[in-house]
């Protein structure tokens, strides 16, 4: 299963989801009006027998309150969960860990987490990290990939080694790339709507003991206070059937995805041991039975669908376990049963010569692929990302130089590296250089310090560091990333056209930055046919690109993509010329193809590489491209794509 297919499953998941919500709802409902049936029987006199009479629009009175209280819970918790993964974190009890943190093991995890998103070709998530948490855990939030976190527990950090540490980041990578964050968010709202209940019955309860003490206090006792009691402990016992629902639904929704999260993290880091020590280490606080076994924090039941492994030990085995069990987890990995593993704590334990204190050196970032039963098995390569020692090459260079590294972690510096990114490719004194000095004047020596500095880098190592900018970018307020769009759209207007460095920058910044950046796109297109003049503007546009560097005629580059896709009948004549491809026109085609659904995004995406399927390696500026769009549509990086950052040379960027 790719991953598309598995974006397509996560889909098809929602609408389980919602009939698993609407029996909840049933089952609540007829459980209210049945109890206050007998409530009101009760009042009457007891008797069950014979003719009963219920107040005019008793039913309905029940059930419409209970809907409304189900569906406001619901609209409720969404709403305060709109912030996406920043508010799981929060409501996790997490803090984010800052760009230019000192601690040497909160550096490790950022480099552990800036390493897997280069090599998987998406923005970089934020980090955040439960520091009251001694267990071994971590998961991943957000709506989609641009507005990500991941949290880590504390214990993580000090009882994992840096491979084990590699292991989990990858499991949470494969859960970003794989639409798993969105439906877990959602299922969080579902859940706290129907479990609502329990929480109204409580309060009417508590209100009932409190009414009943003020009535001994004056002499004086009513039934109606001894019926608020029964009807909010009646409440309170129907909010389980909340509860019961609620485990059923994370049970259906999570524990396949666990599996395919733990092959995908296997194929991507190609070593089986980082992950499974990390789950055998797990199993072993387990079995001490320590506290250092589960997560303490209060809402780690409403999360437990969110995390690596169960968050509390009862919760790993049965019919409504949320997780499949270490054991199977462990089976799948290794093939055999494996022993658990001790989890000291390396930090209190002083153990700083140990492995998990070795020098952080980068890891050589493999495959990102997805398997189910067979954990060697290898996909459709156009999930797979490059398979080449991504972090021994355009990172290291990146990180080696320290002018550029401290202003991709630095909230305020990362924009200027943003213009300098642009000024880089212009010409001393052109409009760019003019803009910046008469509307950025504060900051524009900064800027060209920087420029200068982008030029000592590979040109390969250039467009990632839009990946790794993307944390301190999205820690800026809103107004200043808009202001920061705003300026780069003016400095590209200033010459009055586009170079293909520019629209590279302008889409992916803006695809992840911009106001609509974090919000989920709805599938509106489910056949690339739906969009066949969307198709001819992104053909051309990549046959125009790739003529000059291929040395082919645009015509004949064009019908490889044609020929790829036989359904959209194309021929010659709709090739567009490059003259009539502006850019608001390709924008409006990459906002469309971002609607398509999962299983229709390889057959476009596939096109788009048959134009230069015969060229290996692809020139920088066609990567660039193709990678932009991949940004655009969010989709992973198809390998021969990512392949060319992975180099280590200075590939030929240029147009001629």
């Amino acid at each position: 299963m790719n991953f598309f297919e598995q974006q397509d499953h996560a889909r098809r998941q929602t609408r389980v989801l919602l009939l698993l919500f609407a029996l909840a709802v049933i089952a609540i409902v007829l459980a209210v009006n049945f109890a206050m049936a007998l409530i009101c029987i009760y009042a009457q006199g007891g008797s069950f027998s014979g003719h009963h009479d219920y107040p005019r629009g008793f039913f309905a009175t029940n059930t419409l309150i209970t809907l409304i209280l189900i569906g406001g819970g619901t609209l409720l918790e969404m709403f305060n969960l709109r912030d996406g993964g920043d508010a799981i974190a929060r409501m996790a009890g997490a803090r984010m860990v800052t760009l230019n943190t000192r601690d040497t093991l909160e550096r490790r995890l950022l480099n552990v987490v800036e390493e897997m998103a280069l090599a998987s070709g998406i923005a970089c998530p934020k980090v955040y990290l439960m520091d009251r948490e001694d267990s071994i855990n971590a998961f991943a939030a957000g709506y989609n990939p641009n507005e990500a976190v991941i949290v880590m527990t504390r214990g993580s950090l000090d009882r994992l080694t840096r491979d084990e540490l590699q292991g989990v980041v990858g499991h949470e990578f494969s859960h970003i790339l794989n639409g798993d964050m969105r439906l877990n968010i959602r299922l969080v709202g579902v859940l706290f709507g129907i479990q609502m209940f329990a929480d109204f019955g409580r309060q009417i309860m508590e209100a009932g003991v409190l009414a009943t003490e003020e009535d001994a206090l004056i002499k004086r006792r009513t039934p109606l206070h001894v019926i608020l009691f029964v009807v909010g402990a009646t409440l309170f016992a129907i909010g389980y059937i909340g509860l019961f629902f609620g485990r059923i639904i994370k049970s259906a929704v999570s524990r396949h995805r666990e599996f395919l999260a733990d092959a995908s993290a296997i194929q991507f880091t190609r070593n089986p041991d980082g992950l499974g020590n990390a789950l055998r280490k797990i199993g072993g606080l387990l079995q001490t039975g320590r506290a250092a076994s589960q997560i303490q924090h209060r809402n780690a039941e409403q999360l437990s669908h969110f995390f690596l492994t169960a968050v509390r030990p009862g919760l790993l085995e049965g019919l409504f376990a949320t997780h499949p069990s270490l054991s199977e987890r462990l089976h799948r990995i290794y093939g055999r049963k494996m022993d658990m593993l001790d989890a000291p704590n390396f930090v209190k334990n002083d153990v700083a010569a140990s492995q998990s204190m070795q020098a952080d050196i980068a890891y050589a970032a493999t495959a990102f692929v997805d398997a189910v039963e067979n954990a060697d098995a290898i996909s459709d390569d156009i999930v797979a990302v490059a398979r080449q020692a991504y972090g021994g090459s355009t990172l290291v260079k990146i990180r080696l130089c320290t002018q550029i590294d401290q202003a991709v972690h630095d909230p305020y510096a990362a924009p200027l590296l943003g213009y300098a990114l642009l000024l880089d490719s212009a010409q001393e004194n052109s409009p760019q250089h003019q803009y910046l000095i008469e509307h950025l004047s504060g900051q524009a020596a900064q800027v060209m310090q920087l420029a200068t500095a982008i030029k000592s880098l590979p040109v390969n190592a250039r467009l990632p560091l839009l990946d790794l900018m993307m944390p301190a970018l999205r820690q800026l307020p809103m107004a200043d990333r808009d202001a920061m769009l705003a300026h780069i759209e003016r400095m590209i207007g200033s010459d009055r056209r586009v170079s293909l460095n520019e629209f590279v920058l302008q889409t992916v910044l803006a695809r992840r930055l911009a106001a609509q950046a974090n919000r989920a796109v709805r599938v509106k297109y489910f056949s690339v046919t739906e969009l066949t003049p969307e198709c001819h503007v992104l053909f051309s546009l990549v046959a125009h690109v790739a003529a000059p560097l291929l040395k082919q005629p645009a015509t004949s580059l064009f019908m490889r993509a044609a020929d790829f896709s036989p359904h959209l009948f194309l021929s010659e004549k709709d090739l567009i010329g490059i003259a009539a491809l502006s850019y608001g026109s390709i924008k409006i085609a990459l906002d469309k193809a971002n609607q398509l659904a999962p299983l229709a995004n390889p057959a476009l995406i596939k096109s788009l590489l048959a134009i230069a399927a015969e060229h290996s390696p692809l020139p920088l500026p066609l990567a660039d491209l193709l990678r932009a769009i991949c940004a655009a549509i969010e989709a992973p990086m198809p390998p021969v794509v990512a392949a060319v950052y992975t180099a280590s040379g200075w590939p030929d960027a240029s147009l001629s």
